[in-house]
């Protein structure tokens, strides 16, 4: 019996150091979201590190004092891989001009705060650019026109960035 009852007392002090583990944890990520929030877009991509390329075209393009306003934007984030995915030769080019640079990367931006559970239920948004991206849900996943949404809703205090897996490219005007 005796031993029974020091079983119960182990369980149940393990069961609490648990919920307090558990209850730490969550303290902390809340935490960590609630400072995000805080940094603006230009910040938060370029914290993440997977936005070299981008954090450097929004140089050339003069476009971080914009994305660092106040807003609310949304950003559709095209990752260093997605530049990469960029035929031989396009993004120098595209450094090297900043008019079609400026045109592509006002092309990922909406006005507004957008966020996933919004996205979803549009066809398309109309860019700054001027021109609209088409979205489609396929099989569990967002579209932005061919480009995958492989996260979203990374939010920051000017806005929410989504993010995408090839970068989009507008229709020539």
């Amino acid at each position: 019996m005796l031993n029974k009852i020091n079983i119960l007392k182990s369980t149940l002090v393990l069961l609490i150091s648990i919920m307090i583990i558990n209850s730490t944890i969550f303290a902390v990520d809340n935490t960590k979201e609630s400072k995000s929030e805080q940094k603006d877009i230009v910040a938060v991509t370029v914290e993440a590190g997977s936005f070299n390329t981008l954090a450097t075209a929004l140089q050339a393009a003069n476009l971080v004092e914009t994305l660092q306003g106040e807003g609310p934007y949304t950003v559709f984030a095209p990752t260093d891989e997605a530049f990469a995915k960029l035929p031989e030769g396009t993004l120098e080019a595209l450094l090297k001009n900043k008019e079609a640079l400026t045109q592509i990367l006002l092309y990922h931006v909406v006005s507004g705060k957008v966020t996933s559970g919004e996205v979803v239920k549009l066809e398309s948004a109309k860019t700054v650019e001027g021109q609209e991206v088409m979205i489609k849900v396929s099989e569990g996943s967002v579209y932005i026109n061919d480009s995958k949404v492989t996260s979203a809703d990374v939010m920051a205090s000017n806005g929410v960035i989504h993010v995408i897996d090839t970068v989009l490219i507008p229709e020539k005007k």
